[in-house]
């Protein structure tokens, strides 16, 4: 005979790794569109320097998803993740993609006075804070999902209510 609740048992949240993979795949795709509307909008190029290629962007953005998704990953293995940590992970994410973009322009040949030119460029045009947001929203997203207790969804006629 068994003592427990005859509904079955409590729902939980989403996994954790569901959460990671859908905040991840949400910073990305808005941070790629947010960075996106920028430049169209404020009719500006994110990184204007002579003799860059697109290769600081690109690296930047995958370092900062990268980034991302190791940072939110321990937060979503608690049982009950911190809405206010994931400023602290967007704050870092902002970082890991101004220095990989600050890195990788280096490391591209550039040197040191154009690595920092896009550095800057990345700051002042509102690029990291694009990141940030895009982060913010992600972030609030995965733990919006691990905090959730819903059960599977049925129709009305599959409820067991007893009238």
């Amino acid at each position: 005979m068994t003592t427990g609740d005859p509904h079955g048992p409590a729902p939980v949240g989403v996994s954790a790794l569901l959460a990671g993979v859908v905040g991840t795949v949400c910073f990305g795709a808005l941070g790629i569109l947010g960075l996106g509307m920028l430049s169209f909008f404020a009719d500006i190029a994110i990184i204007s320097v002579e003799g860059l290629t697109l290769w600081p962007g690109i690296v930047g953005m995958a370092v900062a998803i990268g980034a991302f998704a190791l940072m939110i990953a321990p937060l979503l293995r608690r049982r009950r993740p911190s809405f206010g940590a994931v400023v602290l992970i967007a704050v870092g994410t902002a970082l890991a993609h101004l220095a990989a973009v600050w890195l990788s322009a280096l490391v591209g040949g550039s040197g040191i006075a154009h690595a920092a030119a896009a550095a800057s460029q990345i700051v002042v045009r509102g690029s990291s804070v694009v990141v940030v947001v895009a982060a913010l929203i992600a972030g609030w997203i995965a733990v919006g999902l691990r905090h959730a207790r819903s059960g599977t969804p049925r129709w009305p006629w599959e409820r067991d209510d007893s009238e």
